[in-house]
């Protein structure tokens, strides 16, 4: 059974921003190079001083040094078109890159929680002045980043997702920096190890998000707060001429970029105008109501031809 297929984009994007990309990308690289600066001072800190805090923060901090080089990678890779290999781009290399990050914080979580309660019962001696130095160093190091990153454009997602993470590394090192302080005033060694599990509960927390959020996109999942539903309800009421839409698909390449694809059948009869304008309707609710840039979308010439493909006899479902 023949049938037609449309497909584009679901609505011109204007990209007025060179300046303010090139900007977000030197306020990115130099945030990741700072960062990375302070963590390998934290980590010969903490291994001089033999301060555990100061290891698991130096770890929280490479948290935030990749992800900051991975929103660097993401507005540089943004910019670099599609090719005829990779149709959708190279976005995705930030999911990927992300996903692989947040698995290997884990095995950092398991170290940093082994040490500290070997330490809690067999404490060790620390060089509390070493200790306060460098935390203090770390703690105003995050205050130049995220001061850096601040004032970004507000639908900058990924400098946003950047600041959150350097808010995270600067809680880390005000608790390092109150471990010192306990270590040295008041002689407890056993706010070292404390703290250090502090700091990896951050560390696991961001990494758990993280590798939630990147696997779902990673198996294409349906974006937070798609109905699909919703949406196969709301676009077979977005024109007259729609019989019924089913076989909808919404998913995303890159967080923030939604793609979709469904088949609508219209009205028997419906002439090559009925088609345009349908398609404009649809592609317009997509567009505005869920943020999907690109759609396509197939129309059946009565009951759906893809029965083996996920569709009934009828077309009635949602995928």
């Amino acid at each position: 059974m023949a049938h037609d297929h449309a497909h584009s984009h679901a609505r011109p994007h204007r990209h007025d921003h060179g300046h303010v990309a090139g900007s977000s990308e030197k306020k990115l690289l130099f945030a990741f190079v700072l960062t990375l600066l302070m963590l390998v001072l934290e980590a010969a800190g903490g291994l001089v001083s033999g301060s555990l805090a100061l290891l698991a923060d130096a770890g929280h901090m490479l948290v935030d040094a990749l992800a900051l080089l991975l929103a660097f990678l993401g507005a540089r890779f943004a910019a670099r078109p599609a090719d005829a290999r990779r149709t959708y781009g190279y976005g995705r290399i930030e999911v990927l890159a992300g996903f692989v990050n947040a698995l290997t914080q884990f095995a950092l979580v398991g170290f940093i929680l082994y040490e500290a309660v070997q330490r809690l019962f067999s404490p060790e001696p620390i060089l509390s002045g070493v200790m306060l130095v460098v935390a203090v160093l770390g703690l105003v190091a995050n205050l130049v980043v995220l001061r850096t990153l601040h004032g970004h454009d507000p639908d900058d997602v990924n400098v946003a997702g950047a600041s959150l993470h350097v808010l995270g590394d600067l809680l880390g090192s005000v608790g390092a920096v109150l471990a010192a302080l306990a270590v040295r005033w008041l002689d407890w060694n056993w706010a070292d190890p404390v703290l250090s599990i502090l700091v990896s509960l951050l560390i696991l927390r961001s990494a758990w998000s993280l590798v939630r959020r990147s696997g779902h996109i990673l198996l294409e999942g349906t974006p937070e707060g798609v109905d699909l539903a919703v949406v196969q309800r709301e676009l077979h009421a977005a024109d007259a001429g729609i019989v019924d839409i089913h076989h909808v698909h919404v998913w995303q390449v890159t967080a923030g970029s939604r793609m979709a694809t469904l088949h609508a059948e219209l009205a028997p009869g419906a002439e090559q105008a009925d088609q345009a304008r349908v398609l404009a309707a649809i592609k317009r609710m997509l567009s505005d109501r869920w943020r999907v840039e690109h759609a396509t979308v197939q129309f059946d010439p009565g009951p759906c031809p893809d029965e083996g493909e996920g569709c009934a006899k009828g077309g009635r479902h949602v995928h």
